[in-house]
């Protein structure tokens, strides 16, 4: 009987196991909790994180599609250009882009507060020829005026038409035949093939301005101008889309009244915009870039090959790299035109020397106006041409009147 006992007794204790736990010997609560419910709350957790990343991968997508749909691919244009490639020139070095950008002065639709409508008809109010050069270290923008008498080439209209050659103003040209038309003057005039065009209205404007909140400006005398919305103390200011708008589109009621100093006044605008994005304020913050990209696309009216957010994402990057103080900008060189002294004509032979250094990619200079040289030849001319050493080779580096976008125009 007692070994049976004992028997018993050593059974029990191999059943149970060196490991098994005994009612309060405290190995229990070493064991940590059942494992039905850790991994139940694992479940739940790897749940919770696949659904933020879905959430978070699909809100992502969904901001890329409608940045993507804001901007609008201007196909007659690009069809008009391919109807006419024979006449185009080419491109002489390979990387370096030259994009067209165009302001268009519509009065259509939102724009009617403006002026008058006159049919839904527009012009170029503005057109700068953007050059970047092809290791992207430097970026030239060149006003053109837009009462530059120019030959501007047989066009297509929207209704199917044809219009004739013909000497006219530069501004004509989009009227006539909109990006197309103009981007083939452009080209006939400077022998620069233009890669890119972009066309921006004036609320699409404001609304850039709008999204970077305001940008600084220099007024050296007071503005007060009912037709361009803008009115102003001397000094500097903050301005916001509309105030911008007035700033850049004003001519009578700030200095000369000039065409030239109104071109002068919407570079340095533009030089400071492009400081004012460059900024850590806007290209690193996610919840700033945003309506930028948003106000940008939408603004925007584009050949199909720049008509979608990766291309823009591209050029824009690329853009960023470039420093500011070698993001330049000018006018073409120009004079009074020897029949109407209203309307402008080429300066030669400083516009062709220019648009040669943009052909080959070639460095050009700018300086402001004040410290230009000028020997007394050129009264009544606009951005002649000196020379200064050029450490890249035999001929000298021609300057020109402008300025950069890291200058900061309250202390010149």
């Amino acid at each position: 009987m007692s070994e049976r006992a004992g028997s018993s007794d050593g059974s029990d204790d191999s059943a149970a196991g060196e490991g098994a736990s005994r009612p309060g010997d405290g190995s229990g609560d070493a064991a940590g909790p059942p494992p039905g419910p850790r991994r139940h709350w694992l479940r739940w957790t790897a749940l919770g994180v696949s659904l933020v990343v879905l959430a978070s991968a699909g809100l992502g997508w969904w901001l890329y599609r409608k940045l993507d749909g804001n901007i609008r691919a201007d196909t007659s244009a690009a069809a008009e250009l391919r109807a006419y490639e024979r006449e185009r020139p080419a491109s002489v070095v390979r990387r370096a882009q030259n994009i067209l950008l165009i302001g268009s002065d519509s009065r259509a639709g939102d724009n009617r507060e403006y002026g008058r409508d006159d049919g839904g008809s527009q012009r170029s109010d503005t057109t700068i020829l953007l050059h970047l050069a092809a290791d992207r270290k430097s970026v030239t923008a060149i006003s053109l005026p837009r009462d530059l008498m120019v030959e501007i080439p047989v066009c297509h209209r929207a209704d199917g038409t044809t219009t004739k050659k013909q000497f006219a103003q530069f501004n004509w040209a989009f009227s006539f035949g909109g990006t197309a038309c103009t981007t083939r003057t452009v080209e006939k005039l400077t022998g620069i093939r233009i890669d890119h065009q972009m066309v921006i209205d004036f609320n699409g404007f404001k609304d850039m301005v709008d999204a970077v909140h305001g940008v600084e400006v220099c007024l050296k005398e007071p503005v007060d101008d009912a037709d361009a919305h803008l009115k102003l103390p001397a000094g500097r200011h903050k301005l916001n889309g509309e105030q911008a708008l007035g700033f850049v589109r004003a001519r009578k009621s700030i200095g000369d009244g000039s065409d030239t100093e109104r071109m002068d006044r919407q570079q340095q605008f533009l030089g400071a915009l492009v400081n004012k994005v460059q900024s850590n304020g806007v290209l690193l913050n996610p919840t700033r870039l945003y309506p930028v990209l948003d106000a940008a696309t939408k603004a925007l009216t584009t050949d199909p090959g720049l008509a979608s957010l990766r291309d823009l994402y591209r050029l824009v990057r690329e853009l960023r790299e470039v420093p500011t103080d070698q993001v330049q900008f000018l006018t073409v060189p120009r004079q009074p035109y020897a029949a109407d002294p209203n309307r402008d004509e080429l300066l030669q032979p400083d516009a062709e020397r220019l648009f040669k250094r943009l052909r080959e990619d070639a460095p050009v200079a700018v300086v402001p106006a004040d410290r230009l040289k000028d020997d007394g030849k050129n009264k009544g001319k606009n951005n002649a041409a000196t020379d200064t050493p050029d450490a890249s080779g035999p001929s000298p580096t021609p300057t020109y009147s402008g300025n950069n976008a890291a200058a900061d125009l309250c202390k010149q």
